[in-house]
């Protein structure tokens, strides 16, 4: 079966026809959406809270949420609207808190449900370690980015989504979003900086592979 976030096979009306079969209280329909979006509205959640238990909670209420305001749906991108309420759930869920993420990133290095394409069979086990340790590094450097720098770069470098994309889906201005992914992108990088022997030679700095390169 098709994905009716398939756009290149599926025609829009196909998923306009679900939404519509979901409005009037179809239930299937509306699962079909569900499972249609599932997996990147946990994306968003989960790098946007660090806490897989908590975005897992997101989803789920923000799912709740767009099946009982669906009928009040104008139309237009289902996937900013369902993302607009992720985030927003997100927010909510962080301002109750009103306390910084400090949830370890130890367990997700060793969820091999998490990241399954960063297992390479022909890796030795010292190039996996070093791979591993990589991933790690980088999934550190978004938790200290704040929530709604996570949010942007997540839609914009983790899933390729545009500008103007992400703009909808959050409901900031382009100025805002091009500011937050600027800036996220900078923290990312410095903080990357600071251990540049986990970096591919290529990123790292030049004093750095002059010394590699002496060794």
């Amino acid at each position: 079966m098709q994905s009716i976030e398939d756009h290149a096979t599926t025609p829009a009306s196909g998923e306009e026809q679900i939404i519509a079969r979901a409005a009037a209280g179809d239930l299937t329909a509306f699962n079909q959406l569900v499972v249609a979006y599932q997996n990147l509205a946990y994306s968003v959640a989960y790098r946007t809270l660090q806490d897989d238990a908590a975005a897992a909670d997101v989803v789920q209420e923000s799912f709740i949420k767009a099946y009982r305001g669906i009928a009040a749906f104008q139309g237009g991108s289902f996937k900013s609207w369902i993302i607009r309420i992720v985030a927003n759930t997100c927010y909510d869920l962080l301002r109750s808190r009103q306390r910084k993420l400090t949830d370890s990133l130890d367990d997700l290095a060793d969820n091999d449900d998490y990241a399954p394409h960063l297992i390479d069979p022909a890796d030795t086990p010292q190039a996996h370690v070093e791979r591993m340790e990589l991933s790690a590094l980088i999934e550190r450097s978004f938790q200290a980015l704040p929530p709604d720098q996570r949010l942007v770069l997540t839609l914009c470098d983790v899933h390729g989504y545009a500008y103007d994309e992400i703009a909808e889906m959050t409901g900031a201005p382009m100025g805002t979003i091009k500011s937050r992914i600027n800036r996220a992108r900078a923290r990312v990088r410095d903080y990357l900086l600071q251990y540049p022997e986990l970096l591919p030679p290529a990123f790292r700095p030049m004093d750095e592979q002059s010394y590699t390169r002496q060794q």
